[in-house]
């Protein structure tokens, strides 16, 4: 899997260079047989202490007593737990492992309180659910306190667990100050460390320019910029759905709870994850390369919810949109670029770039058609690229023609208005 980043906070429409950046970096783990099984080990401690807050609030809630303190549960879920016979093999794991599960569990409460109240955005989060060791990701954390390290021969060593092969894609820029051990669906391991980001640094990799670009994204090609350049949509789930449909037969023909159905499980979810894992590596591509050849973007705000319950689910989906914008805004905040959304209801696809003549909907097998205003003939990918970007306040002129006529001068037995009869003059 290509190392991916992540930006922790949340993004917003317009961003701008900060003076810090927490990144996460994530690289590959091959643990042997004794660390898988101690990996497994503290992910289901992790995984207990987080039910057990769970259970200890739905408690308190049904009891109509206030919710006990972090301090109260973590003394009670995890320092008494560990002295009883049922929860003493807690102690086989990492103290800090059960700490950080105790605190996302808290979080999750935090976080679902102020969707409530609406102090956070986004759709509404539900409260937080029981977690199961069936469940597609499994992950746990350690904190600088955990004492775990790089050693010198690149292996990742873990407090209880060991020293864990490493595959190193690049170099670390600093000193992580906490790293995530994430088991995914596909019973792959992942070292996510979070780094702290230098302006300095980055600004240094890609230096300022003056090209300023507006993006049309849709499904026959995945990006039309407005200078005309179109970027062909790779369709990884649609070329990869003979396999898909291979390996989904093999597994609807196992018996349930065999060996054989988690093998076959285990072919489907590596099968999508390969998809999944192009698909993510093709947009790290292509929106680096964006960002390195162009100051501002502008770019629509898409309704893809909306649009994932049409015919085109699909091809939405395997489209990808909303990761590909969120890795746009995140590397423009980081290099210090800018990032432009417009509103989703301006009519891009009905407004003549040249002339700003609004034609009206048009249905989507229409490519191409002439403007009855200044008879231009549009693109319609192209046309709505140009019309993001003026709609940005970046195109100025749009689509290498003036948005609108330059001044000519007037005839000279054009000037005044004799020749027209007053009666026309006063109509």
């Amino acid at each position: 899997m290509p190392t991916s980043f992540y930006l922790l906070p949340p993004l917003m429409p317009q961003v701008r260079m900060v003076a810090l950046m927490r990144l996460r970096y994530s690289f590959r783990l091959y643990p042997n047989h004794a660390q898988r099984s101690a990996l497994a080990r503290a992910f289901g401690c992790a995984r207990v202490v987080f039910n057990d807050v769970v259970r200890a609030r739905e408690a308190a809630r049904a009891a109509g007593v206030p919710f006990p303190k972090v301090g109260e549960l973590s003394t009670s879920l995890i320092t008494q737990a560990k002295q009883t016979e049922a929860r003493s093999w807690l102690g086989e794991v990492s103290v800090v492992v059960l700490q950080q599960s105790l605190r996302d569990a808290e979080m999750a409460y935090k976080n679902f309180f102020a969707s409530l109240k609406g102090e956070r955005k986004g759709p509404r989060l539900g409260a937080p659910k029981l977690k199961s060791r069936k469940d597609a990701r499994q992950s746990i954390r350690f904190t600088s306190n955990a004492r775990w390290s790089i050693t010198d021969s690149g292996r990742l060593n873990l407090p209880k667990i060991g020293a864990v092969k490493v595959k190193w894609s690049r170099t670390l820029p600093s000193a992580p100050t906490s790293v995530t051990v994430i088991q995914d669906a596909a019973g792959r391991y992942f070292a996510s460390f979070v780094i702290d980001t230098a302006p300095g640094t980055d600004a240094a990799r890609m230096p300022d320019t003056e090209h300023q670009s507006g993006i049309d994204l849709g499904l026959t090609h995945f990006a039309i910029l407005d200078d005309g350049t179109k970027i062909s949509s790779p369709r990884f789930l649609r070329r990869a759905e003979k396999k898909l449909k291979k390996v989904q037969r093999e597994l609807s023909r196992k018996q349930k709870g065999s060996k054989n159905r988690g093998k076959a499980r285990l072919k489907v979810a590596r099968a999508y994850a390969q998809v999944a894992d192009a698909r993510r590596e093709f947009h790290h591509q292509l929106s680096t390369k964006l960002i390195r050849e162009n100051q501002a973007i502008g770019v629509e705000d898409l309704a893809v919810n909306g649009l994932a319950r049409t015919g085109l689910a699909k091809s939405v989906h395997d489209a990808g949109w909303s990761q590909f914008v969120a890795l746009l805004a995140y590397k423009a905040e980081r290099y210090g670029r800018t990032l432009i959304k417009i509103g989703r209801f301006v009519p891009t696809s009905q407004t003549c770039s040249y002339c700003d003549h609004v034609d009206g909907p048009k249905p989507l097998h229409v490519r191409e058609w002439t403007c009855p205003a200044c008879g231009a003939l549009l693109d319609r990918d192209i046309n709505s690229a140009c019309n993001v970007k003026k709609a940005a306040g970046l195109a100025v002129p749009a689509c290498g023609a003036p948005i609108r006529p330059e001044p000519v001068l007037a005839q000279r037995d054009e000037a005044g208005s004799h020749g027209f009869p007053p009666e026309a003059c006063a109509a």
